[in-house]
């Protein structure tokens, strides 16, 4: 009963603090929206073109063009963008990048393909809604994660395709005027994709950061290998924090599991996780998991991986093994327990071992986008991947 009441107290506090922030004026905070329409942003420079009627509602984006969404001095925050687009193809849409830079850094805190940031995972658009990225009808894109920023913020859209973008529409709301304390932190992304993963390597979601900070999250896009059967999904998230070096602090204990399902992941979106895509014949897969009510904070370096591993019967995976696949059992479930292969040093095929569900290492076309804030405006993570990379056998499988 007392833990009951000290939650009805909690709860009530915290709307009750919510509910604040809409009724309260903060001083010198003052609201700025940018678009074609204003591209400043500043106070009473909207709408001027064909005499307010409307006249600048998109801009195109040449190929090899890269355009300068915001720049806005001083200090705030970036609150929401929105976007739409004339070509939404998973091509098209792997092809453009959008980069965010904060005070004046020269490499960008933010750089990824522009759909997989917004949650539209391998460049597919469905409908969805999280804490922080939503599409209502899955035509548009929506961020609303809080960005800071103390003396300046950039955000620009390339465009690394072959064709034009006739029409870019966009609105970038935020605050400025903000006064920030020594631990706010600066909003990060990093992007990448790995065509044909290790045997037995994990995926890195997050390359190793140095600084303190908190890992929001990932967006996380599966293209499985032709010659790969059964279940993809077994792999563990890993989170290796502040001096971690062999066994990560953090772990879970099944790729359905992190999203918050079991036995199995079909299509869902959820506030804080989901699967947008869930096509088994054709081997694609997509999910997210934001850390919101759940936050990894790190004083020090952090490093984030999933192991690449599936799973099927034990006779599938025997056969498999016996085809030649690129797959390496590690353990076999039996009522009750695992029998581990590995520390026992036995093949799946070993008279003792029992017939039963069986793990295995697999290899898959893995790509990324892991979400972070950092106590620096830049990171050491390495640039964005070319055009080419981003976008093969991306769209029709």
């Amino acid at each position: 009963m007392k833990f009951l009441i000290a939650t009805f107290v909690f709860c009530v506090a915290a709307t009750v603090a919510a509910a604040e922030e809409l009724y309260t004026l903060p001083a010198g905070v003052e609201s700025r929206w940018v678009s074609f329409e204003n591209p400043t942003g500043a106070p009473g420079a909207g709408g001027q073109t064909n005499k307010g009627a409307k006249g600048a509602a998109f801009g195109s984006v040449a190929p090899g063009e890269e355009k300068v969404l915001l720049d806005m001095d001083g200090s705030g925050v970036v609150r929401r963008m929105w976007f739409t687009l004339s070509n939404r193809s998973a091509q098209a849409l792997r092809s453009y990048v959008i980069r965010m830079y904060w005070d004046g850094a020269e490499k960008p805190a933010v750089e990824a393909p522009f759909p997989d940031f917004f949650g539209h995972i391998l460049g597919e658009m469905k409908p969805f809604e999280s804490e922080l990225f939503s599409s209502p009808e899955g035509r548009s894109f929506n961020c609303v994660v809080p960005m800071p920023f103390r003396t300046h913020a950039k955000i620009t859209f390339t465009n690394d395709a072959a064709e034009p973008l006739d029409q870019l529409f966009y609105d970038i709301n935020l605050t400025v005027g903000e006064e920030h304390p020594d631990n706010v932190l600066y909003f990060h992304a990093f992007w990448h994709r790995d065509p044909r993963t290790a045997l037995g390597k994990d995926f890195e979601i997050l390359p190793q950061v140095t600084g303190g900070g908190r890992f929001l999250g990932a967006h996380i896009g599966i293209l499985g290998a032709a010659d790969n059967v059964g279940w993809w999904g077994e792999g563990e998230v890993k989170m290796y924090l502040d001096g971690d070096t062999a066994w990560p602090t953090i772990i879970g204990t099944g790729t359905e599991d992190y999203v918050g399902t079991a036995y199995g992941q079909g299509e869902f979106a959820n506030r804080y996780q989901g699967s947008l895509i869930i096509e088994n014949q054709k081997r694609r897969w997509t999910f997210y998991r934001h850390h919101v009510p759940d936050p990894v904070y790190f004083h020090q370096e952090a490093r984030v991986t999933i192991q690449q591993m599936g799973g099927a019967d034990k006779k599938t995976v025997e056969r498999l093994v016996d085809e030649g696949v690129e797959v390496e059992p590690v353990s076999v479930q039996r009522p009750g327990a695992f029998v581990p292969l590995l520390e026992q040093g036995l093949k799946v095929n070993d008279p003792s071992v029992p017939d039963g569900w069986t793990n295995m290492y697999r290899r898959d076309d893995v790509s990324a986008v892991a979400l972070f804030y950092l106590d620096q405006p830049s990171n050491a993570l390495p640039a964005i991947q070319p055009v080419a990379v981003r976008t093969e056998g991306i769209g029709g499988r």
